[in-house]
């Protein structure tokens, strides 16, 4: 931090471009008031009040990245349907670039919707499909992002295990921004845990380690959390396995 002030860096981002590749999702919330049960099973009536729509997912991080004084752009699979059309119209009323999203006739997008009633989270009612992209679909997200890459300096992969991403789109996708000198940052579920090779800076959490790596690891345990890491490091080839982001991973 020597050298630089907390305002020069926030100033930095106002001049990023940054590309988020993943799963890009809405999230619905339903608000409401129990006043009876239902008479058809003991389960209760929710008189709703409000309904909201929010981005979600990959478009979440897109958000935030934007508040932050960036630009981010989205390359992702959305379904051909109301919700997509929605998520679209959400992003441009943000000014977003959504060049990068590609249509699909196979699968939903992906909403998740929240019913709250009287304080409380009653049920979450989840539409997706987490099938892998098929040929046709990971080639024409892989046009999107060898033209959009190029444009950007940093790579983020938000991978929610919906199906989005894969090993073959995530190894194209690092050996072209290695080409290209763009740093690459992962952010990982368990499907892909061990696909991204050679990318800048992995961040799991711990639930994430665990299952990607099918070990133990007890919150707290420096030992083990050391031991892992090692084991990534083994595994995925990350260029950037220092002091850094040990803690970032010892902090979830």
């Amino acid at each position: 931090m020597a050298g630089h002030s907390l305002e020069n860096i926030f100033e930095s981002f106002n001049n990023l471009k940054v590309l988020i590749i993943g799963d890009v999702m809405l999230d619905s919330y339903i608000w409401g008031a129990v006043e009876r049960i239902s008479p058809e099973a003991p389960v209760p009536v929710i008189n709703v009040k409000k309904r909201d729509v929010r981005l979600g997912g990959a478009a979440n991080v897109a958000l935030n990245i934007q508040a932050l004084g960036a630009q981010p752009i989205l390359v992702a699979l959305c379904g051909d349907d109301d919700a997509g059309k929605k998520l679209r119209a959400i992003l441009e009323r943000q000014g977003m670039i959504t060049d990068g999203l590609v249509n699909s006739d196979s699968r939903p997008t992906t909403v998740k919707t929240r019913v709250i009633a009287s304080g409380q989270h009653v049920v979450r009612v989840d539409e997706e499909s987490d099938r892998v992209v098929n040929e046709a679909e990971e080639q024409e997200l892989f046009t999107r992002i060898e033209k959009l890459l190029p444009t950007c300096q940093v790579v983020i992969f938000e991978d929610y295990d919906k199906g989005v991403l894969n090993a073959s789109l995530i190894e194209k996708t690092v050996t072209l921004a290695q080409a290209h000198k763009i740093p690459t940052v992962v952010d990982p579920k368990k499907r892909n845990f061990l696909a991204y090779n050679k990318v800048s800076l992995f961040k799991p959490n711990l639930k994430e380690m665990r299952e990607g790596l099918k070990i133990d690891l007890e919150p707290g345990n420096q030992e083990q959390l050391l031991k892992a890491i090692e084991i990534l490091k083994g595994k995925t080839f990350c260029r950037r396995c220092n002091g850094h982001t040990i803690r970032a991973w010892g902090v979830h």
